[in-house]
């Protein structure tokens, strides 16, 4: 069973079920949907578009009579194996392609999960006992062969699931050999730098940023180039006004790090222009992309076209729970053969157990019916949080944008130290993060990141009056 990344615009003048049915076919024809693959059921798929069932089933319905899709009883609908057009092909498969230029602790102690500690999930929701299942049955199903060294690139069955979910989840345009799984998107990002990136070489990164990355690029002998964003992301203006000496640019286009917001499609489109006529790299990390409160998920920028200067990263950290320790890259074929040689030499191959259990919760629906139950969970707890930050605190904060992800962003009054207001938290059980630490250069707003996701709802309604006791007792 999978998700898929679909959309309906009311305002566009075509009727909805030929919307639905022109997208399905067009997913069909590139290669995001594969020949044998189940789609979702209509009342699943209209639920997810927010439409009613019957534009869904009409779509079927055609797709079904023109052999798109078939039908079996008891299963459900799947692409159909042998597909009526001449032209079905994935774009670029089998073309040649250009050689590429050279250019790029988990917490021990349950203090460290206090309220708003970020990067953390709803541990307490997530299908343990199941998990456990699936564990046992793959430990003993594990064969010498298994047992031995493994593949640097990862397990076929996970390299495989990982490909069909962003395919169909995330619009990325990937085949099972262009992912490379490691342990969390910090080895991916340690990777792509060791592949791309020459000592002293330029990287751009949005500012303010993930300091994460930074770290990973720096180890690389990258010299970080801070770029600013705004409310549609990564100022393109400035990243030219930088030069044309930048080998590669950070970016988390879905949800920008830290402060929320999604880089506009005109600014993604001119990223990738960018890229291709500097010859450059986009290192695209998609963290915690699934979860958006207002609209569907956001497409993959790797997805939008020029995908060949694109390096996507993401992890299952934030979905499922850190110490699973799987991340995984999508590079381009041309960059394949280096990236798994770097990965070798890196720390020769990932766990072997864990990758077999995951691919098999991601074969089984495990993992979409997961995210499902998640989207609303989270959304009870930002809801909390907003609430209590709108009772508690009043105007001694500004709330930034709150559409998507794990955390808030919040502006902090002028004047006041966000790193003291941090530490004064820690004395009263909350674990917070400050604002100004995301900055590379020296002018830095003060302000406070704030995690919901491994809160219930009711303790982050105290822990908001908790902080506004702080801000108001503020020296």
């Amino acid at each position: 069973m999978t998700t898929l990344h679909l959309a309906v615009d009311r305002d566009s003048g075509v009727a909805i079920h030929r919307q639905i049915y022109q997208r399905l076919r067009g997913a069909i024809l590139e290669g995001l949907l594969r020949p044998g693959q189940r789609v979702p059921s209509t009342r699943t798929l209209s639920r997810e578009l927010g439409v009613s069932r019957l534009p869904v089933l009409t779509a079927y319905e055609q797709l079904l009579h023109e052999r798109y899709l078939e039908g079996r009883v008891g299963s459900g609908t799947f692409v159909s194996p042998a597909l009526p057009d001449d032209l079905l092909q994935v774009p670029g498969a089998g073309a040649p392609r250009p050689s590429p230029t050279r250019p790029a602790a988990p917490p021990s102690r349950e203090e460290g999960l206090g309220p708003f500690r970020l990067s953390v999930p709803a541990l307490d929701r997530f299908p343990h006992a199941l998990w456990a299942r699936l564990v046992a049955r793959q430990a003993h199903a594990l064969t010498h062969t298994q047992m031995a060294y493994g593949d640097p690139a990862g397990l076929p069955s996970l390299r495989a699931a990982v490909a069909e979910h962003l395919r169909t989840a995330r619009a990325v345009r990937c085949e099972t050999e262009q992912v490379i799984i490691v342990s969390g998107s910090q080895a991916a990002l340690h990777l792509a730098a060791a592949v791309l990136v020459a000592p002293g070489d330029q990287v751009a990164v949005e500012e303010p940023g993930y300091p994460g990355a930074w770290s990973a690029l720096r180890a690389g002998g990258a010299r970080l180039v801070p770029v600013p964003v705004d409310g549609e992301g990564l100022s393109l203006d400035s990243l030219r006004r930088r030069g044309r000496r930048i080998r590669a640019a950070y970016v988390t286009p879905s949800h920008q790090y830290p402060l929320g917001s999604s880089m506009s499609a005109a600014r993604r489109l001119a990223l990738l222009e960018w890229a291709g006529r500097q010859g450059a790299w986009v290192l695209e990390d998609d963290y915690d992309s699934e979860y958006r409160y207002v609209s569907r998920p956001v497409g993959a920028l790797q997805g939008m076209g020029a995908h060949e200067r694109v390096v996507y990263i993401g992890s299952f950290s934030k979905v499922l729970f850190p110490a699973l320790r799987v991340g995984f890259l999508v590079v381009p074929s041309g960059l394949r053969q280096r990236f798994l040689e770097a990965r070798e030499a890196f720390d020769l191959f990932s766990p072997t157990l864990y990758q077999a259990v995951l691919a098999e919760f991601l074969r089984e629906g495990h993992f979409v019916r997961h995210l499902r139950r998640m989207r609303g969970v989270y959304l009870e707890r930002r809801d909390a949080l907003m609430a209590g930050l709108t009772r508690h605190c009043g105007d001694r904060l500004s709330l930034l944008n709150a559409d998507a992800g794990l955390h808030l962003a919040v502006l902090l009054p002028p004047g006041l130290d966000d790193r003291e207001v941090v530490r004064r938290m820690g004395g009263r059980g909350l674990t917070a993060t400050a604002l100004s630490a995301c900055y590379v250069g020296g002018d830095r707003s003060s302000g406070l990141l704030l995690g919901f996701g491994g809160t219930p709802a009711r303790r982050l309604l105290d822990a908001t009056r908790i902080l506004g006791e702080i801000l108001q007792a503020r020296p």
